[in-house]
């Protein structure tokens, strides 16, 4: 199973995964830890990441960038028209009021949604995490803003689907920040709670989280966010002063020119970057339009200056977020800043004077996410053990369940009217299941909303629930309850309806009617008390907490207490009693804005399709760069150490062959399928192969031949030697290994001299694949021989020390005793003890005189 943690940013992503030794962050292609969130489409296939940031400024228009920014919102969105207008690319609306992305790709324009180019974008990190791993990556966690709706979370796990993964959990950010730095603590406090206010600054948008802990847990206290004050605001201001002061300066608008404005604002990053760190800094700009050459100049106060209205909105998300959980500002500890915009002076001294105490910066401030995502992913894995660590996470926006009901005289004619109810408030912990009670007989429609969209800029409905159709009825007075859920996610669905009818049943009288009647009234209670006033538009919300009424859900799980089962096996009195059975009514989702299931199907297909594309380009160009690798490697080496090997005319035709492949390449065969590229590699290797083995062969031949002289010489001195260690090797044997090693001499020397008359482009007879051979052959023949073990003499055991008494019995025929009975084989060597087999090889020499014994003996 993968534990990885992805964190895909505005401008760049971090992938990040759990090893046995802790954390890691993955290097990409080009060994950089932050990968680009851009996608460039080209005429051919696709380029993601740092590929695709290599291609923006030659081909801007089909560069798409800044997704996190587009997905989930409505092409009408305030806020997203703002930010279209600095996008290179063009953004339209499509038929269900949703953005969609033009691009041209494989020679014609083509639309895809901001879901279809996350996906993208999660396709080029899994791949980064694969490579790394070396193993598939299915489950994954991945980090979102706070501020994400509900179609913006549903999207990035339509997103996610596209790519192949299954997020375990969307976490958001500044969680995912405050558990990575809260899980390695060792010193936290286990009665007093220790508040740290994270504050995250990136390139889009400001998240504030403050969080509580403890030993061994942490508790999200609060959120709270502005979505459009970033890193990029930032960039924009120094654009727009900038470009204003080169229209008046040196007459060009750089509005007008896509690759331009890109320029400039990539240069205006760098210079917010420089002035972080010095009081002034230059921009220059080689040919940035019209052939003219650029050149400014800024100071960090006139910097902070233009960007004062920027400034002035970094307290709000502050100060609401200490009003939210209910702190002043001396109660909190800690302030940890985090983000890509973090690192600018003016936003820490802004910090500074409203917490009144210097903000810390621990933490890696572009990682730390990521990080905190890939510890939740091993939280959550089964393959990691993780330190205990609980993270109570809490939702940022209050919803609501909404439907059409009666006022009270509705017997009477009362019309219906909209009514409402708060299921989750604002900060309910994550996740959570609530149980809805309505008293209804017909089919109807459950809106789930926000109760409060001042902070989100979003429509309150968020998705509709046909409850029904029901089955026939046969009680008067039926109860629907409804099960909704809030998911780790963070997305809220009507899980399940149950109805409840109470029915009259007659059971027999148990052993112990008294006990179980009592247990029995206790579970039938809450289906026969009703609210005041109730009739069929009332409601009764139950907490997770609350009483029995709460259709046995407690703490998000479903008890057991009031199973139909269960009652039928309670003991029940003679008088008819009644019973709660239990329906399950279908329920049917609508979620406005989000992919169904078939445009989700084909969007994964698509993405398919592209990869496979993008595969067969990229192996395409991988044969077309190894013919080019080829021709100049060849050419030199035909010029330099292939020289000798080859004849003058064979090198003239071969050089002509590789300046005619150059001229192709650059020319007809520019562009061409990979089966080309790979038959013209093989037909310059038919006529260079043979040079190069013989050039293979003539550097390995010396080495090859002097292992084989060693081993000739080597078994040659030991036939040949007198010493003792030879000498239980028979003289004919020895003669067998002489034979060889003069046969395989003289196979050497013949073979030597025949190649010598050779010259070097010549085929060489002697080649070392057949030296190799004829080693390995004599080494076969000879080392059984000449590593024959010596033969184990029994051992002989000394006289006793003291006589036999006279007239004493017969010794005992035992294995120590020098008239050893030999054994069923007739052989008295086997009456050695185990362990002994080392003591016969060391008295062998001082027992000469025993050898004749021995051998008449055997």
């Amino acid at each position: 199973m993968s534990v990885v943690g992805f964190d895909f940013g505005n401008e760049s992503c971090i992938v990040a995964v759990a090893r046995q030794r802790g954390i890691d962050v993955v290097l990409n292609d080009e060994s950089k830890r932050e990968t680009p969130a851009i996608v460039c489409f080209g005429e051919k296939q696709r380029f993601i990441g740092t590929a695709g940031a290599a291609s923006s400024m030659m081909n801007p228009k089909n560069s798409i960038s800044q997704i996190k920014r587009l997905i989930g919102r409505q092409f009408s969105d305030p806020e997203l028209q703002r930010d279209i207008k600095s996008l290179p690319f063009n953004v339209t609306e499509g038929p269900d009021g949703y953005p969609l992305i033009h691009a041209r790709y494989l020679g014609e324009m083509r639309t895809f949604t901001p879901t279809q180019v996350l996906g993208m974008v999660f396709s080029n990190l899994k791949s980064i995490a694969e490579q790394n791993l070396k193993a598939a990556v299915v489950d994954c966690c991945i980090g979102i803003p706070v501020y994400f709706t509900e179609l913006q979370r549903r999207a990035v796990l339509d997103a996610a689907t596209i790519a192949g993964l299954h997020p375990l959990r969307l976490i958001h950010e500044t969680t995912a920040t405050a558990l990575a730095y809260g899980i390695y603590k060792t010193d936290l406090p286990e009665n007093d709670q220790l508040n740290v206010a994270f504050v995250d600054i990136g390139h889009a948008s400001m998240q504030v989280c403050i969080a509580g802990f403890k030993k061994g847990q942490l508790k999200i206290l609060a959120h709270s966010f502005d979505r459009s004050l970033g890193g990029r605001d930032f960039d924009e201001v120094l654009f727009h002063h900038f470009s204003a002061k080169f229209k008046e300066e040196y007459k060009i608008d750089v509005s007008q020119n896509a690759k331009a404005c890109l320029r400039l604002r990539a240069a205006c990053e760098k210079l917010k970057k420089v002035l972080s760190a010095n009081p002034e800094a230059p921009l220059n700009i080689e040919c940035l339009m019209d052939e003219k050459d650029v050149r400014g100049f800024i100071k960090r106060e006139d910097f902070e200056q233009i960007s004062a209205p920027i400034l002035q909105r970094v307290k709000a998300p502050l100060e609401k977020a200490l009003a939210d959980a209910g702190l002043a500002v001396g109660d909190v500890h800690m302030v940890e800043v985090v983000g890509s915009a973090s690192r600018i002076p003016s936003i820490l001294k802004i910090l500074a004077e409203f917490f009144g105490k210097e903000p810390r910066r621990t933490m890696n401030a572009s990682e730390c996410v990521g990080r905190g995502c890939a510890l939740q992913c091993a939280i959550l894995s089964p393959t990691f053990k993780v330190r205990e660590f609980q993270v109570n996470e809490s939702f940022p926006f209050p919803i609501s369940l909404s439907w059409k009901g009666s006022v009270p005289d509705a017997q009477n004619g009362g019309a219906e009217q909209e009514q409402e109810q708060l299921v989750f408030p604002k900060g309910n912990p994550i996740p959570s299941v609530k149980a809805v009670t309505f008293h209804k007989t017909s089919t109807f429609s459950v809106d789930v909303q926000y109760s409060d969209v001042s902070d989100l800029q979003a429509p309150a409905k968020i998705s509709t629930y046909m409850i029904g159709p029901f089955p026939t009825l046969r009680s008067e007075k039926p109860k629907l309850k409804v099960k909704v859920r809030l998911n780790l996610h963070g997305i809220v669905s009507v899980e399940s309806a149950t109805l409840l009818e109470e029915e009259e049943v007659e059971v027999p009288v148990s052993k112990e009617p008294a006990k179980e009647d009592a247990k029995m009234e206790t579970d039938e209670k809450p289906n026969d008390t009703s609210a005041p006033g109730a009739n069929e538009t009332d409601v009764n919300m139950q907490d997770a907490k609350g009483t029995a009424e709460a259709a046995g859900v407690e703490n998000g799980v479903p008890q057991s207490g009031d199973k139909p089962v269960q009652m039928e096996t309670d003991t029940k009195v003679e008088a008819p009693k009644k019973k709660v059975k239990k329906t399950n009514v279908p329920v049917a989702e609508l979620v406005y804005g989000a992919m169904v299931s078939g445009d989700l199907q084909k969007a994964v297909e698509k993405e398919f399709e592209m990869a496979l594309q993008d595969r067969v380009m990229e192996e395409t160009k991988d044969k077309k760069n190894a013919v080019e690798a080829y021709v100049y490697d060849m050419r030199n080496k035909l010029c330099d150490k292939y020289h000798d090997f080859v004849t003058a005319s064979d090198k003239e035709e071969l050089m002509a062959k590789l300046q005619e492949t150059e001229d192709w390449l650059y020319e007809d065969g520019e562009d061409e399928t990979k089966g080309v590229y790979i038959a013209k590699l093989e037909e310059l290797k038919k006529q260079g192969d043979p040079i190069e083995e013989r050039y293979k062969e003539y550097s390995e031949r010396g080495t090859i031949i002097d292992q084989l002289a060693y081993c000739i010489n080597s078994y040659r001195e030991a036939a040949m030697s007198n010493d003792t260690k030879f000498d239980h090797i028979e003289l004919a044997e020895k003669q067998k290994v002489l034979n060889e090693c003069v046969e395989a001499e003289a196979w050497l020397r013949e073979k030597k001299q025949q190649q010598d008359q050779l010259p070097k482009y010549a085929t060489p007879v002697l080649l070392s694949a057949d030296v190799r051979k004829k080693a390995e052959a004599l080494d076969r023949f000879c080392r059984p021989i000449m590593m024959k073990p010596k033969p184990v003499k029994p051992a002989t055991p000394e006289a006793p020390a003291t006589p036999p008494h006279p007239g004493s019995e017969d010794q005992p025929q035992g294995a120590n005793s020098p008239k050893a009975s030999p054994n069923r084989n007739g052989d008295p060597s086997e009456n050695v003890p185990a362990g002994s087999g080392e003591a016969p090889a060391a008295s062998a020499e001082p027992m000469e005189t025993d050898k004749p014994e021995t051998t008449s003996a055997a």
